[in-house]
């Protein structure tokens, strides 16, 4: 990616823009090309066990899908789109009520049609004991493709 704002700024002008971004509460955290790190925030909202107050896995997952999908965007040289073609997310051990839960994601590969991504979902100063770990796959579109449907 590029243009005069950094990485930081550019994620959070986009990410926030997501209608699922925005429901959830999800912000920028750390930005780096090919690196991303997101903060979910906790929220009854999205429990899904209200008598223990853990966090359903539908925000976790949301979560882990933005944080190497935006990791797979920021891996490119040049901007373009990256849409999700497989996501594996392995749950470890419930999310601890009332702590958000940040989901660092990195692009590991980058080839000429595909992105691979990998990620943690952990809570802050606990990385080494993750609640999630994921593995994710994008297809590469080249801009110019999407600008010229017809080379599709």
């Amino acid at each position: 990616m590029s243009g005069s704002l950094s990485m930081l700024e550019q994620m959070k002008s986009i990410i926030p823009v997501l209608k699922q971004c925005r429901v959830l509460g999800i912000e920028v955290v750390e930005a780096e090309p090919g690196h991303l790190v997101l903060l979910l925030p906790y929220d009854r909202k999205i429990v899904g066990n209200p008598d223990t107050g853990v966090i359903h896995g539908g925000p976790l997952t949301t979560l882990m899908d933005t944080a190497c999908g935006f990791a797979a965007v920021t891996a490119l040289k040049e901007p373009g789109i990256a849409p999700t073609l497989d996501l594996r997310i392995d749950y470890m051990r419930s999310a601890i009520p009332g702590k958000p839960v940040l989901g660092s994601a990195e692009a590991y590969r980058v080839t000429r049609n595909v992105i691979f991504a990998r990620g943690l979902a952990y809570h802050e100063g606990l990385q080494e004991k993750p609640i999630a770990h994921c593995t994710a796959t994008f297809m590469r579109i080249d801009p110019a493709a999407v600008n010229n449907r017809e080379k599709l």
